[in-house]
């Protein structure tokens, strides 16, 4: 039986290899689930692109294992632009794209983009290795007997993790920098991470002021779309509104 590693490039994925190593336990493939905004474009943010090829040629360089990269085969782009019910059955919204994922607990980018991916890399029938850390038990309930965490197993905390990665060039950018992990398009990324995509990746962000356009969904559950925060940051970015009051929707109609 295979044993496979789960790797998110997160602290605590990142450390099992050295849990692993330290335990002296067998280590036959590294996998990952990739997703794509478009054909093209990742959806990981460059630095993070640029830090999964480091870290991959350090791992491949150490352990002798080649990071295997499986997608869907869709993007976000292309299941996005899709018609609701266009194949027939019953769905909800029926002859509606399916736009902006509708709610932070219901979100079609997991079924049909990073469950698809797993699906490919074939984990069924092995032993998984995944990075959970020994002070956070909670999220091993729901596994079987074949999913184990070294983490535990050597009783390595987050913090444990973290200077792990750290001390040997394997501490993703998103501990050292404003970069938030997951995709950049994402809808549960906060105000601040916005902002910050609209300053430093303009790029990216007309792409997603794209989409916003052609969304039958609105951007946050709450019913605001991306524009209406590209009308807040322009606001912010004029002086237009008062930096002593809490900001509230309605000021930007008083502009």
């Amino acid at each position: 039986m295979e044993h496979v590693l789960s790797l998110s490039y997160g602290k605590d994925s990142m450390a099992c290899l050295f849990a692993i190593e330290e335990l002296g336990w067998k280590l036959d493939r590294i996998v990952h689930a990739e997703i794509w905004a478009t054909d093209t474009v990742p959806a990981d943010l460059p630095e993070m692109v640029e830090f999964k090829k480091k870290a991959d040629a350090i791992i491949k360089g150490r352990w002798g294992i080649e990071v295997e990269h499986y997608s869907a085969g869709a993007t976000f782009d292309s299941v996005f632009h899709r018609i609701r019910g266009a194949t027939g059955g019953r769905t909800k919204n029926p002859g509606k794209n399916y736009g902006w994922p509708p709610t932070i607990a219901s979100s079609w980018c997991v079924d049909k983009l990073k469950l698809e991916a797993i699906k490919k890399i074939g984990t069924n029938d092995c032993i998984q290795y995944i990075g959970i850390a020994a002070d956070e038990p909670k999220r091993f309930h729901n596994f079987n007997n074949k999913v184990i965490s070294p983490l535990v197993e050597l009783g390595w905390t987050e913090a444990d993790c973290f200077k792990k990665c750290e001390e040997n060039g394997l501490l993703s950018p998103i501990y050292t920098s404003s970069t938030r992990g997951g995709c950049w398009f994402c809808p549960k990324q906060n105000l601040q991470s916005l902002r910050r995509l609209r300053k430093e990746y303009p790029d990216l962000w007309q792409m997603m002021l794209a989409w916003d356009k052609e969304s039958d969904v609105p951007y946050k559950p709450n019913g605001r779309t991306l524009h209406d925060y590209e009308m807040r940051f322009k606001a912010e970015d004029g002086g237009l509104l008062p930096g002593d009051k809490p900001f509230r929707w309605e000021m930007l109609s008083q502009n």
